[in-house]
């Protein structure tokens, strides 16, 4: 995609700091980060989000954010971690490739990632279990 700034920055036309490359990822430090040593997971391929993504590139994803978080955990000396990945508008996705991100958590630190949680009864939660596995 030649309007696609992940896509930009893939193909090294952005310079951004590489931690991580293979022929399938890209992982780079955020330009703009909630925390000291946010790091995006970038795939080479334009995906724009989970629903376009197939399931041996997100397996391969994922086990590649395990080895990244634990590197992380190691070198930052971190106490926890937000991995977060929006997809669609509505989701707060505001570029449109699939990235997923690996925030680092320290004691006391300014970041925020929540929602406020709805109350649901049994019925309402048995209901969306039926709709979700298309139970009737």
């Amino acid at each position: 995609m030649t309007d696609c700034i992940f896509c930009k920055i893939i193909s090294g036309e952005i310079p951004s700091a590489v931690i991580y490359e293979d022929d399938e990822f890209k992982a780079i430090l955020d330009r703009f980060p909630a925390n000291q040593g946010h790091v995006l997971i970038l795939p080479k391929k334009h995906i724009k989000n989970i629903f376009e993504m197939d399931e041996e590139t997100a397996g391969n994803l994922f086990k590649l954010a395990v080895k990244i978080s634990k590197q992380m955990k190691e070198t930052l000396n971190l106490t926890d971690m937000n991995v977060i990945q929006n997809n669609g508008e509505n989701s707060g996705q505001t570029i449109f490739h699939f990235h997923l991100h690996l925030i680092p958590r320290y004691k006391d630190d300014d970041v925020n990632v929540s929602w406020k949680c709805l109350d649901l009864t049994n019925e309402e939660i048995e209901k969306m279990r039926k709709i979700i596995t298309k139970e009737k």
